[in-house]
């Protein structure tokens, strides 16, 4: 187990691309796995690992480093050497590397651990925050949880398959699965394998999707030959899921405020063979309008915190400010008071978000309830998803019914 030079120095620019120069982790991770084609699966399996790592646990490792922002190259050397030695790498006669103390690096760790903040990594304000929601226990609990890689889900494309013909194909390329109890369409990897490359994936037999992720579609209640509208489409995991649920019978509205992710839905749902989507973009409020008390489901997908999917999304732990949070809680009354108006007498709602904060969740529909639309549904039930409970993404779905009026 030795450090290799050149895998070492692309982990050290993409940290300065990610901590100094404010891009996005997943991206950075991208482009560095495509730097050199001599790598093997194991190399590039150690660049994408240890940058995520150390997005990770950056507050921690700085904190043993004795490093503050914004880290300059030798400061992220340092946090490296700390990664290093607490991997239990041999530290090699680098000189960026010279005089690494690795004693009081594990010693250090040892003190610093002892204040949770610090030892799951996060800022001051988001422990406050996780208390203050969820109390001391559950919150303690749901960040250690958050801080755990996240394992790679398939969801397996009914519209082109079945999950057993899946799992066959899956293992004459090597990629081996297990099913998931009580997910009816859902493929976890036994190990992590870049199955975007898969002539399988190519040919649209499964999405990458977290398994809670998948609950979501099958929470609406859709029916073949329905009309259904996804406010909140953004790329279209959801709604690729919702369609397959239709079996392409009906019409499915795919809705967002941003062009280029309808563009990227349009290219998933080809490839999915998914064709009763249409594509709207809400550039003014007669989008909306115009499709009032239409449908028969709607999904509001609502934008949220994110603080469910910091397992998959690090660097959000470090991207997040509190007045984002206290905005985004403004846009989920808005658009739940706004979009709740496409569903028909008699029809479902489902106001989702990846966030497992009661302020944008189950207070949100309390209050939406007491609203003058609200008054006209019915709350069926929701569902809270904690990573700490299920080991997936933190989710949070309530089913509503618009009442027929007498």
């Amino acid at each position: 187990m030795r450090l290799h030079r050149n895998l070492v120095y692309t982990t050290i620019d993409s940290l300065n691309a990610i901590f100094n120069e404010g891009e996005y982790a997943d991206k950075v991770v991208a482009r560095a796995l495509k730097k050199d084609k001599r790598w093997g699966s194991s190399d590039r399996k150690f660049v994408a690992e240890t940058i995520y790592e150390i997005v990770r646990w950056k507050r921690l490792y700085a904190e043993i480093a004795e490093v503050k922002e914004p880290y300059d190259r030798d400061n992220l050397w340092r946090m490296f050497a700390v990664w290093a030695v607490l991997r239990g790498y041999p530290i090699p006669d680098w000189r960026q590397l010279e005089g690494t103390p690795e004693r009081k690096i594990k010693g250090r760790f040892d003190e610093l651990s002892k204040t949770r903040a610090i030892k799951e990594s996060i800022p001051d304000w988001m422990d406050e925050l996780g208390v203050k929601e969820l109390g001391e226990k559950v919150w303690a609990k749901e960040i250690a949880a958050q801080n755990q890689p996240a394992k790679v889900i398939l969801r397996t494309n009914t519209l082109k398959g079945t999950k057993e013909s899946l799992r066959n194909t899956l293992m004459d390329l090597n990629i081996e699965t297990e099913y998931l109890k009580d997910q009816p369409e859902a493929l976890v990897l036994k190990e992590r394998a870049n199955v975007f490359l898969t002539d399988a994936f190519k040919q649209g037999l499964f999405e990458v999707q977290d398994a809670n992720s998948q609950l979501v579609a099958g929470f609406l209640d859709v029916k073949p030959g329905m009309r259904v509208v996804d406010t909140c489409a953004g790329a279209g995991g959801k709604t690729l899921h919702i369609a397959s649920l239709m079996e392409n019978k009906g019409q499915l509205i795919a809705m967002d405020l941003y062009e280029s992710k309808l563009k990227q839905l349009k290219l998933r749902a080809k490839r999915n063979g998914a064709f009763n989507i249409e594509y709207r973009i809400i550039d003014t409020t007669k989008v909306i309008k115009k499709l009032h008390e239409k449908a028969d489901r709607v999904l509001i997908d609502a934008p949220c915190s994110g603080l469910g999917v910091l397992k998959r999304n690090p660097d959000s732990k470090w991207k997040l400010q509190p007045e984002f949070i206290d905005n985004i809680r403004k846009v989920q009354s808005e658009v739940l008071e706004s979009y709740s108006k496409i569903v028909k007498p008699g029809g479902k709602l489902v106001y989702a978000t990846c966030s497992v904060l009661p302020s944008e969740n189950q207070e949100q529909v309390q209050k939406f309830l007491k609203t003058e639309i609200g008054q006209q549904f019915t709350f069926v039930e929701d569902r809270k998803l904690l990573a700490s409970e299920s080991g997936f993404d933190g989710f949070y779905m309530a089913l509503l019914e618009r009442k027929v009026s007498k």
